[in-house]
């Protein structure tokens, strides 16, 4: 697989509910262990979803931001990571809210890949903490518009 054969594209939780969910339950309940009632929740319909396509059919990847600016359910399929899959998908979630006029985006990062938020720029900002049973620690960016376009 190359990288050529992914796209990271806009999607809705109106829409694109089924395959948010599916690429959100392979990872994170059945992968990791998070209950089914955790995992969904009132933030989805108000949040602007993407989907990590490969070779335009096959759902491989997602993510969210909310409106307050918060990353979340950053989500590959484990034969697709390592690949640049979580990277695409975070770049699209960051210049959208870049676009959306933000200044600052956070997430919480499960400790396991806190290196990889950190290689893309975010800043911890807290202690590690629980959260669906799985540790996480709070990391930060700043964003805004360049005078580069």
């Amino acid at each position: 697989m190359n990288r050529s054969s992914i796209a990271v594209l806009p999607a809705s939780w109106q829409h694109d509910r089924e395959r948010l969910q599916s690429v959100r339950r392979r990872v994170f309940i059945e992968e990791q262990g998070v209950k089914e009632e955790e995992e969904w929740d009132s933030v989805d319909p108000v949040s602007w979803h993407v989907l990590a396509i490969h070779e335009n059919r096959d759902a491989v990847g997602t993510g969210r931001l909310e409106p307050d600016g918060k990353i979340g359910r950053v989500a590959v399929l484990s034969h697709f990571r390592g690949r640049g899959v979580g990277e695409a998908i975070m770049h699209c979630l960051v210049n959208h809210a870049t676009d959306s006029g933000l200044e600052a985006i956070y997430l919480h990062a499960q400790t396991a890949a806190a290196g990889f938020y950190r290689r893309l720029g975010f800043r911890t900002d807290g202690s590690v903490f629980d959260e669906v049973g799985i540790p996480h620690v709070r990391m930060r960016m700043g964003v805004g518009r360049s005078d580069e376009k």
